[in-house]
């Protein structure tokens, strides 16, 4: 079976990331005006406050935008902070190769797991076990 099919198809996503991810420089509040070519239908103005609108400005950004739109627009203490759960909106090959240039990411999702509580922990700890 031949690989380099699949690794191919998403050489470009690695193409379009910065060096370091403390390059991306967005906004870390206020309001978000994206241009048409990224938001051509729905939103194009984003609360950087509200998370729902936040992950989708993160997920356009992410996936459509170009290495000086991901700069722009994109803040890498956000991105950190937020991407356990913003990687789960992203797809599988887009995440991968977020985390392998940016091992901060893969970190930080490792971080935002929630553990595993074991039947007879959750009695101890009060919490209901997560199945």
């Amino acid at each position: 079976m031949h690989h380099a099919a699949p690794v191919a198809r998403w050489s470009h996503l690695a193409d379009r990331l910065p060096c370091r991810l403390e390059d991306l420089s967005g906004p870390g509040d206020g309001s978000v005006q994206l241009p048409l070519n990224l938001a051509w239908s729905g939103l194009t103005s984003f609360d950087l406050c509200d998370e729902r609108l936040l992950f989708g400005l993160y997920r356009i950004v992410i996936t459509n935008g170009l290495r000086d739109d991901l700069i722009a627009y994109l803040n890498a203490d956000l991105l950190i902070r937020h991407w356990p759960k913003l990687r789960v909106a992203l797809g599988k090959q887009v995440r991968i190769c977020w985390e392998l240039r940016f091992p901060q990411l893969r970190a930080a999702a490792l971080a935002g797991e929630s553990p595993v509580v074991q039947p007879g922990d959750a009695e101890e700890s009060g919490r209901r076990p997560r199945l």
